[in-house]
C-alpha cells in the first residue's frame, strides 16, 4: 500500500495519541498532531499531507468548519471530520466546505480505515476528472488558435482575388480570370477541410462519432475522391488510382472513410512540395478491403513514426509547409471505429506509404 501522511487536529492530547495509534497499526504514517486552526495553517507551509483528520471543535479563533474553508481556498487536500456529536446545523456548515466524510467519537478501527480509503479514493477520481477536463480544455484552446490561424491564410486569398476580379477582371484574359477562380475555390476547399477535422475531433471526444456501415461502392468512391483532389492540384502532381479485387458494393461507414483517405491524400500531396506521382489503390477481398497512398515526397523522420497518430504532432522536416497536426490524428481514430489497421512505410527524402486495412462485416 502506498504510504498515506495524515495530519491530525485535536486539541484532546490523550484522544490525538489514541487516534494516532490505530492509524499507525492501520498502516498509515501521521505526520504531526496540531490542537488549533491556526497551526495547521502553519503546519502546512513546511509539510503537505495527503488527508486531514479535523475535530470540529477546536482551540484557537477558527472552529474545525472555518479551518477547512480557508484550507479548501489555498490547498487540495481531502478532509474528514471528526466530533463526538454532529448537530443538524453544524453537518450543512462541514457539507459546504466539501467534507470528505465523518467519524463519530469513539473511534471503532473499522469505521476508521474504510472512511479514509473511501475519502483517498474519492479524492483521487475528482483530481484525474479535473486534470482530464483541464487536458479537454486545453486542447479545444488549441483547436480554436490552430482554426483561427489557419483561416486567415484562405480567407485573405478568397479577399484578394475577390477584389481583383471584381475591380479587373473585364481588361484579363479568360486563362488569368479563371486562375484566379481557382485560387478561391481551392482556398474555400482548405477551409472547409479544417473545419471537418476540428468538427470530427469534438465528435470524437463527445462520442457522438460512431461506425454505422451501410453498402457503398468503394471503387466508385475511390475515384470520386480523386477527382476532386485533382482539381486542387498543382500541375507538377500526377494523382493515379487502381483496384484489385471484387467491385461490388461492401459495407463500410462513408462517413468514416471520408477523413481517412482525404487527409491521406492531403497530406501525401502537401508534402510532396516538388510534384510527382500519388497513386491510391484498392484490394478488395472477401473479408477485408485494403487501400493504400503512396507519394515520393519529403518521408518522415524515424523519430516522429512512434507518434505521428498524435494530436499537435509535426515531423521535423516539415519546414514551413502548413499543417495542424490533426489530421492523421483523425485517420487513426476512423480506422479504430472501423476495427482496422493502418500502417506506415516511409523513409526520408523518398516519401511515405501509408496502408489502411478495415475489415468487411456481412
Amino acid at each position: 500500500m502506498t504510504e498515506t501522511k495524515i495530519l491530525i487536529v485535536e486539541d484532546e492530547l490523550l484522544i490525538a495519541k489514541s487516534l494516532s495509534k490505530k492509524l499507525d497499526k492501520l498502516g498509515y504514517t501521521v505526520i504531526d498532531i496540531v490542537s488549533s486552526g491556526e497551526a495547521v495553517l502553519q503546519k502546512l507551509t513546511e509539510i503537505i499531507p495527503d488527508l486531514i483528520l479535523m475535530d470540529l471543535a477546536i482551540k484557537g479563533d477558527l472552529d474545525g468548519i472555518e479551518t477547512a474553508e480557508q484550507l479548501r481556498e489555498i490547498y487540495d487536500i481531502p478532509v474528514i471530520y471528526v466530533t463526538a456529536y454532529a448537530d443538524d446545523k453544524t453537518l450543512e456548515r462541514a457539507e459546504v466546505t466539501g467534507s470528505y466524510g465523518y467519524i463519530i467519537k469513539p473511534y471503532k478501527d473499522r469505521e476508521l480505515h474504510a472512511t479514509i480509503k473511501m475519502a483517498i479514493n474519492k479524492h483521487k477520481k475528482i483530481r484525474e476528472s479535473l486534470a482530464a477536463a483541464q487536458a479537454v480544455s486545453e486542447d479545444k484552446s488549441k483547436y480554436l488558435a490552430i482554426a483561427s490561424h489557419d483561416l486567415r491564410a484562405p480567407l485573405a486569398a478568397i479577399q484578394m482575388s475577390a477584389e481583383m476580379l471584381q475591380r479587373s477582371s473585364e481588361k484579363w484574359s479568360e486563362e488569368r480570370r479563371q486562375k484566379h477562380f481557382q485560387r478561391i475555390q481551392a482556398s474555400v476547399k482548405n477551409m472547409s477541410g479544417l473545419l471537418e477535422d476540428v468538427l470530427t475531433i469534438s465528435q470524437a471526444e463527445s462520442g457522438k462519432l460512431t461506425f454505422e456501415p451501410g453498402p457503398l461502392d468503394a471503387i466508385a468512391f475511390c475515384r470520386q475522391m480523386i477527382e476532386e483532389f485533382q482539381g486542387v492540384t498543382s500541375d507538377t502532381h500526377t494523382l493515379t488510382f487502381s483496384s484489385q479485387g471484387d467491385t461490388s458494393p461492401v459495407n463500410l461507414d462513408e462517413k468514416l472513410l471520408r477523413p481517412i483517405l482525404a487527409n491521406l491524400l492531403s497530406n501525401a500531396i502537401k508534402y510532396s512540395s516538388e510534384g510527382g506521382t500519388i497513386s491510391l489503390s484498392v484490394i478488395c477481398e472477401l473479408q477485408q478491403i485494403t487501400f493504400r497512398i503512396r507519394d515520393r515526397g519529403i518521408g518522415m523522420p524515424p523519430e516522429y513514426q512512434a507518434k505521428l497518430f498524435q494530436r499537435f504532432e509535426r515531423a521535423s522536416n516539415v519546414g514551413n509547409i502548413k499543417g495542424t497536426g490533426l489530421g492523421l490524428s483523425i485517420v487513426k481514430q476512423a480506422v479504430d471505429l472501423h476495427g482496422g489497421q493502418i500502417t506506415v512505410e516511409s523513409q526520408q527524402g523518398s516519401g511515405t506509404t501509408f496502408t489502411v486495412t478495415l475489415p468487411l462485416e456481412p
